[in-house]
């Protein structure tokens, strides 16, 4: 009898499976005109698809790097298109969601009854899933993968979590407005698109930032909030080390008061949506970061933003990250160094830092090939592309990155997740990977119900040998083709050589 394996649960078989991995752990294959198509597909996609490797050899490296790095050229599939048009909240504006699906009013001196609860949250869970479900399908589907993955970064680096309040109405359009449309633009575009949206406004509470005796002082907006001013020098600009003082932290609060949201009713005509109130806002004169700011109204925070998007710090702060998330876990400074000077030069165009990164030799060698460990959000959808297998359904694939404790938008804190191998590599986390990978490559973990799986166990393994030309020695291969066909697919999916990017 065949064993099936649902993703998640202990099994004996990803144990036996382990000491067949234990043989594959040595030797290295690469070496061929494919090695440094694998190489690229595995940093700038999430992993080759069926006959990708073979397509991006033929076309040459530096071509498809510009592809990519332009992808407005490169139209959706009709199929990814015809999905993505299905999920109807995607298209609405955040006043639209907030009208639509916002809280409902309570009435005056009343409570919501349990039906109206009940109502509001399965709304707010199909704006969640729709969501979740886009952004999976494209990271599969998009032939624009550079894109993909850098809205995945980005995201990542202005994180905000889906958990806290609105924050469950808006975050699909917080990705689609604010992450998508700058994530190979100008870094100042996309420090002020997350800044003005809704999403990371009430996520790190600027909405309520307050100077205290204003005429719109009152009710909740009573005071300073400094979650916002904090996090978007620690987190998204200077970084930690870069310059800045607990008193620049209150200054840029204080310069921060009125940049909110429009409340749902009274004179704003967007609620839901970014508003700045001046009858909140501090307009004396402020010294930021040793900087004289004159007073007044929101031109105060837009030449506040406009110093940290500046910044050396920042520049050297973001291509350090670049460098870790591309390069490696502890990134050569030398290439830092020369990616925070492009930055500077560019005035923050991430295409062209990228550009240089891409080309720079240390993304190219192999001393930094294959050493990045992934991510249990590009392991799965790394999986999934290698198969080639046609998804409709991504709620498995959602389950496996709950379990594997990078469920998507679902990071509390503002730091995000971590992309280095000290944060996912631990047994437990490999066996839920392995668990995954027996299931996937048997075809047991159902993407696209009622169809027929389009392939015997047989095939999917030698179809992912394809996929992954020279991942594997000889020898290695022997001892892949030496095991029984149901497990061939798996070992592959789950073997150390597929576990590093």
């Amino acid at each position: 009898m065949t064993a099936v394996i649902t993703p998640g649960k202990r099994s004996r078989l990803p144990v036996l499976v382990m000491a067949v991995l234990f043989c594959l752990l040595f030797g290295s294959a690469r070496a061929s005109t494919d090695a440094q198509a694998l190489h690229v597909l595995n940093r700038l996609a999430f992993g080759p698809a069926p006959g990708k490797v073979q397509r991006v050899a033929a076309m040459g490296v530096d071509q498809y790097i510009q592809q990519q790095l332009h992808p407005d050229a490169m139209p959706l599939p009709q199929d990814l298109q015809q999905q993505l048009s299905s999920l109807q909240t995607l298209a609405l504006t955040p006043t639209e969601l907030f009208q639509q699906y916002g809280p409902p009013q309570r009435p005056r001196g009343g409570k919501l009854t349990p039906l109206e609860i009940k109502t509001y949250n399965q709304q707010l869970r199909i704006i969640v899933m729709q969501a979740m479900q886009a952004r999976v399908l494209r990271a599969l589907e998009s032939p624009r993968q550079l894109q993909e993955v850098m809205v995945n970064f980005w995201f990542n680096h202005f994180n905000v979590f889906r958990g806290k309040g609105l924050d469950r109405l808006w975050i699909g359009s917080y990705e689609r407005d604010a992450i998508r449309p700058y994530a190979l633009g100008h870094f100042r575009d996309l420090l002020f698109a997350t800044a003005r949206n809704p999403a990371m406004l009430f996520y790190l509470d600027n909405w309520l930032d307050t100077e205290p005796g204003t005429k719109h002082a009152q009710g909740r907006f009573q005071g300073i909030n400094e979650n916002y001013a904090r996090e978007v020098m620690e987190l998204h600009t200077l970084g930690v080390n870069g310059g800045y003082t607990q008193a620049d932290v209150t200054t840029l609060a204080h310069i921060l008061t009125g940049w909110g949201l429009c409340p749902p009713r009274g004179r704003f005509a967007q609620p839901g949506g970014f508003c700045f109130d001046p009858l909140r806002h501090d307009s004396s004169d402020q010294v930021f970061l040793g900087r004289h700011i004159p007073g007044g109204g929101e031109e105060e925070i837009r030449q506040a933003l406009d110093m940290l998007a500046d910044s050396p710090a920042s520049a050297h702060h973001l291509s350090y990250e670049l460098a870790q998330y591309f390069v490696a876990d502890d990134p050569p400074p030398a290439l830092v160094e020369r990616l925070a000077q492009k930055w500077m030069q560019s005035d923050g165009d991430i295409a062209a830092v990228l550009d240089t990164l891409f080309h720079s030799p240390e993304f190219r060698s192999a001393q930094y090939t294959g050493n990045k460990f992934k991510t249990p959000y590009e392991y799965v959808i790394s999986t999934v592309r290698a198969t080639g297998e046609p998804v409709t359904n991504v709620k498995p694939l959602l389950g496996m990155l709950q379990q594997l404790g990078m469920p998507l938008y679902g990071y509390l804190t503002p730091d995000g997740y971590k992309n280095t191998q000290s944060a996912w590599l631990n047994p437990d986390a490999m066996m839920m990977r392995l668990s995954f990978a027996t299931a996937l490559g048997h075809g047991n973990v159902r993407l696209d119900p009622g169809q027929p799986h389009p392939a015997t166990p047989e095939q999917r393994a030698q179809q992912l040998l394809d996929t992954l030309p020279g991942l594997f020695t000889p020898m290695q291969v022997a001892t892949i083709d030496a095991q029984p066909q149901p497990l061939r697919a798996g070992l592959i999916l789950g073997s150390p050589q597929f576990q590093y990017r």
